[in-house]
């Protein structure tokens, strides 16, 4: 029969080691909940929609400001 030893201090800090990844990996990726990646996630894909909705309203501004523009001109060409 095996008789068995006590670990080595390498073995325990190993297995201490081992244990603290763990628990970090739970944190990061979640536990039955979402973890902090998902919630990077979440913010990445509201500012992805927040750029999306300032890039249209910028061109809907320039449009805007460039038909004024040209109304202007029409209006000095009539004069």
């Amino acid at each position: 029969m095996r008789q068995h030893r006590a670990p080595t201090d390498f073995e325990k800090q190993v297995l201490a080691d081992l244990a603290a990844l763990k628990t970090q990996m739970h944190s990061l990726l979640g536990n039955g909940q979402p973890g902090r990646l998902r919630e990077v996630e979440l913010r990445v894909e509201r500012h992805e929609a927040f750029v999306q909705r300032a890039g249209g309203l910028g061109a809907l501004l320039a449009t805007v400001l460039t038909l004024i523009h040209l109304g202007m001109d029409y209006v000095k060409l009539r004069h």
